[in-house]
């Protein structure tokens, strides 16, 4: 039982060491390839995201791995998502395979059931998410987008104020409220 509680002071110093090396190395890391390495873009990004905080525990707490290997997967990871954002950028089928596409939801007051249902978004979910943007009636929402990273974006204002349909480039299901605002 003791051993479940305590430690040894040994042990206790290997985890300072490990965290300060993995510190060192996640600092210099983000400085090296920028912010959007802890980004949540795309589900890509979120993905690399929890991979990062799933070798950084793994290096914290375990004596497997050593600390020169968390620190090579740290590198690795941080280089595919730079390599996997410059394909992005350059290829637009990479995009394709590595990306979703955000979905309409909702324009107007209407709910499409069919992208709700291929966002895999339950009514209860939606509706968490328009009191979370303080929407109080229908009528003030232009849009709802389920979101590459599995957000939930609101468009809301006045009824009598226009979205601008710049904001749906690439959204499935936009054709639809396009045709409805004559663009």
């Amino acid at each position: 039982m003791m051993d479940w509680i305590t430690t040894s002071w040994s042990a206790v110093g290997m985890v300072l060491l490990g965290g300060l090396g993995m510190y060192a190395t996640v600092v210099l890391l983000t400085r090296i390839f920028g912010l959007r390495s802890f980004s949540k873009m795309s589900g890509f990004d979120f993905a690399i995201t929890i991979a990062t905080g799933s070798i950084l525990a793994a290096i914290f707490i375990a004596k497997d791995p050593p600390l020169l290997q968390g620190m090579a997967a740290m590198i690795i990871l941080f280089a595919m998502q730079a390599a996997v954002a410059e394909l992005r950028k350059r290829f637009s089928f990479v995009e394709a395979i590595v990306d979703n596409r955000p979905r309409l939801i909702m324009w107007g007051g209407e709910i499409d059931e069919t992208q709700m249902l291929k966002a895999k978004i339950t009514r209860a979910d939606l509706m968490a998410k328009l009191r979370e943007a303080n929407v109080t009636r229908f009528e003030q929402i232009h849009a709802v987008i389920a979101e590459t990273t599995g957000d939930v974006s609101v468009l809301h204002g006045p009824p009598d104020e226009t979205l601008e349909s710049d904001l749906l480039d690439g959204v499935i299901g936009a054709e639809r409220f396009r045709k409805v605002m004559g663009d």
